[in-house]
């Protein structure tokens, strides 16, 4: 099963190409580029780089969203363009939840990818990775659970909602997802601007992932697309529209107006 993932939602533009559970080849530039520009030589370059033809895809995995207005406006523009010049279906892949999928089972903190969202606001989500046991096997494989999701709001409240959660923690009959967590893991480009509030808000332990794991990837678009896709759960390229969560400037100055 050969799937192109493709990221714009932040800064990071992202293209990548998996077949099956193999990465073949990924590109990723985080220099504030235009996604515009950069975006489709990207992809035609991870295609060539795998040794394969666009016609070979079984289908396109889109970051949908939440992330910037433009950039999830050309990712899914682009990902249509594609689906429908190439009759392929679109797997709409949540943006927090491929961030959060990068940290697959290396973690036993609570994962929350942050996002800037500006206006002093982030996007944000929080997932725990659960362990599940293969039947006759000594391997272990992980669940990932989403466990606060997806918003748009003060870091502030995101700080007091997670502090709930691990303060739950303890309690098996309160919360047991949670239980034996040893803190929050944060990811993302609101770590940045946000890190000394969160720093001095989290009364639970906290920590940050380094830069190279913290922002958006193609590859981990792409892995989680091919999951969702082998569940049944994909679209034509007419049906997707990206995800934004809440109005854009141009939008809420209209509404005042």
């Amino acid at each position: 099963m050969l799937i192109l993932g493709i990221e714009s939602s932040g800064l990071t533009a992202s293209a990548a190409v998996l077949d099956d559970e193999k990465l073949i080849a990924e590109y990723t530039v985080n220099n504030a580029m235009t996604h515009s520009q950069t975006l489709m030589p990207m992809i035609d370059s991870v295609m060539k780089s795998a040794g394969k033809e666009p016609e070979e895809l079984d289908a396109i995995a889109i970051s949908r969203g939440p992330g910037s207005f433009t950039g999830l406006r050309i990712g899914s523009a682009t990902a249509k363009g594609l689906g429908l010049a190439l009759n392929k279906p679109l797997v709409e892949v949540p943006t927090l939840d491929a961030m959060a999928y990068s940290l697959y089972g290396i973690t036993d903190r609570i994962v929350c990818p942050i996002m800037d969202a500006r206006r002093s606001e982030v996007y944000s989500g929080a997932y725990v990775f659960e362990k599940i046991s293969v039947d006759n096997s000594n391997e272990t494989v992980f669940n990932m659970k989403n466990i606060l999701p997806e918003n748009a709001g003060p870091v502030e409240e995101l700080v007091e909602k997670l502090e709930k959660l691990m303060d739950d923690s303890g309690k098996t009959d309160e919360n047991p997802v949670t239980n034996g967590l040893k803190g929050v893991l944060f990811l993302g480009d609101g770590v940045k601007p946000y890190r000394e509030l969160i720093l001095g808000k989290m009364k639970t332990g906290c920590s940050f992932a380094p830069e190279f794991l913290s922002r958006q990837r193609a590859a981990s678009v792409a892995a989680l697309g091919m999951e969702v896709f082998r569940q049944g759960k994909y679209i034509s390229a007419d049906d997707h529209a990206p995800v934004y969560l809440r109005m854009s400037q141009a939008e809420r100055e209209a509404a005042k107006a």
